[in-house]
């Protein structure tokens, strides 16, 4: 708002016209500013906005935990042991089938590695040249290298390198060896050693020496000749009596859907034993009993009345939460229609409270009764069919389908929360432009009284010194007479 710093010269010095044009700019903007006007409809909006982005991400952890419940993987879950975790550890994907073996460990899986000569002097410029890795494998006696399919790389050495300058070049160049220097006391030593652990990964390094001879223990070819080689191997054992081989100590899928890693060499067999694995199950239903009352108190918290305080939550009345709370209670009652167990409470997932299986708990909430749900997994299979549908089905007709059903139809683009998000955003939309508007008109009648009282102020100045004049003369007038 503009400020008047001469203002009411004319009105006397005693006007405050800025608080006159406020109060009127003030009064224009009363349905932005007041009590249940735009400003706070905008806020209220806002918030329920919030309030159902919350509801849809629980939505969407919930449908996920329908989800797994649904999944064969869900209901393939098995547990893997090992009679010496300290030499053989063991995991096993769901599905994989129930069985024991044997294992016994020869030797891990190592990286090739290698050691050159002493060079004297110390930190002195090594010879100049082309240094070549290859990366490949090592076989027969005397071994014969072969090169794998990635490609060589070079790398050249100055004139003015030292041993250190040639590790720092090669562990640049990423040629699948790590470098180092060794200092023993007699000189230093290139060691070199590769990325990774197998016969697959060994490596060749060969030299182009500037001064002719590539073998010759002088200049750049001093790294190759007379160095000392360790060769990579693979890690080996045998299950149930057959050998095995692995390029590192992790022995994947030798044995379907198990791994088993070695950790050091056995001297008795190690057994490994996978057997079928309930918790998995509980767990599953666990996380969706979590996931459902999340949405459920989440909806009851923001539709709470309080009746000590009279208050009531952001969306107490709002019909459509109700709606979406009905719709997820609705859809607990979804029933495996062939199945022996017929409802949640057949599998322990009851109503919080200890409730009857036909009534929900004051708050809607559900629990999992472990005596039930033990009793009920003596039939695993008929559990499965309760959440799956038969097996010979595509996994919508148990309860975990339809659930799941529900909630992606709640979810879709054209679902519940998409209607929803249109909604408020059109209203946010309306909001602003009527803002605007107001703002508009209020700032033409700022402008529009500044001018009128700036005009009145310079009127009245001028009606002033007239009047002065006036007086002036009247009081010489009276003088002369």
């Amino acid at each position: 708002m503009a400020s008047f710093s001469s203002i009411g010269i004319g009105l006397g010095g005693n006007v405050d016209v800025n608080a006159l044009i406020k109060a009127s700019v003030d009064a224009v903007k009363l349905p932005i500013t007041k009590t249940g006007g735009l400003q706070q409809q905008a806020a209220v909006t806002n918030a329920k906005v919030s309030a159902f982005g919350q509801f849809k991400s629980l939505v969407s952890a919930l449908a996920d935990a329908a989800g797994k419940l649904n999944s064969v993987t869900g209901w393939n879950g098995v547990k893997a042991s090992s009679s010496n975790t300290d030499a053989v550890s063991v995991s096993a994907v769901g599905g994989a089938a129930a069985t024991s073996f044997s294992v016994q460990v020869q030797n891990l899986a190592t990286a090739q590695s290698s050691i050159s000569a002493a060079l004297q002097p110390t930190k002195q410029p090594v010879g100049e040249g082309t240094l070549t890795v290859e990366i490949g494998s090592w076989a027969g006696d005397p071994k014969a290298f072969t090169a794998g399919s990635a490609t060589a790389v070079s790398i050249d050495v100055s004139a003015t390198d030292t041993l250190a300058d040639v590790a720092s070049k090669i562990n640049g160049a990423k040629a699948g060896v790590t470098a180092t220097v060794l200092n023993d006391g007699t000189g230093e030593r290139l060691l070199l050693r590769s990325n990774a652990t197998g016969e697959a990964a060994g490596y060749r390094l060969s030299v182009a020496d500037a001064d002719g001879g590539n073998d010759d223990g002088a200049g750049l070819s001093r790294l190759v000749a007379g160095a000392t080689t360790e060769y990579a191997r693979n890690a080996n054992a045998t299950v149930n009596g057959i050998a095995v081989s692995s390029p590192t100590n992790a022995f994947a899928d030798t044995v379907a859907g198990v791994t088993f890693t070695a950790a050091k060499v056995t001297t008795e067999p190690v057994t490994v034993t996978v057997e079928k694995d309930s918790s998995a199950v509980k767990k599953n239903i666990e996380a969706f009993v979590a996931a459902y009352n999340a949405v459920n108190s989440a909806l009851n918290e923001s539709t709470k009345y309080d009746k000590e305080t009279q208050t009531s939550a952001l969306l107490q009345g709002d019909s459509t939460v109700m709606t979406l709370q009905n719709t997820l209670r609705m859809a607990l009652q979804s029933v495996n229609g062939s199945g022996v167990l017929r409802n949640l409470s057949a599998v322990g997932v009851v109503s919080a409270g200890g409730l009857g299986s036909g009534n929900l708990s004051p708050d809607g909430s559900l629990e999992l009764d472990a005596t039930k749900f033990n009793k009920a997994m003596e039939d695993p299979d008929a559990v499965k069919a309760f959440f799956r549908g038969p097996d010979d089905g595509d996994g919508t007709e148990g309860f975990a389908g339809k659930f799941k059903a529900v909630t992606d139809k709640l979810l879709a683009s054209d679902g519940f929360f998409a209607t929803k998000t249109k909604t408020y955003d059109s209203a946010l939309k309306l909001n602003a432009k009527e803002v605007e508007r107001i703002n508009d008109r209020a700032d033409r009648l700022e402008k529009s009284l500044t001018q009128q009282y700036t005009a009145l102020d310079t009127k009245m100045a001028s009606l002033n010194a007239l009047s002065t004049y006036i007086a002036q003369q009247v009081t010489t007038w009276n003088k002369s007479s």
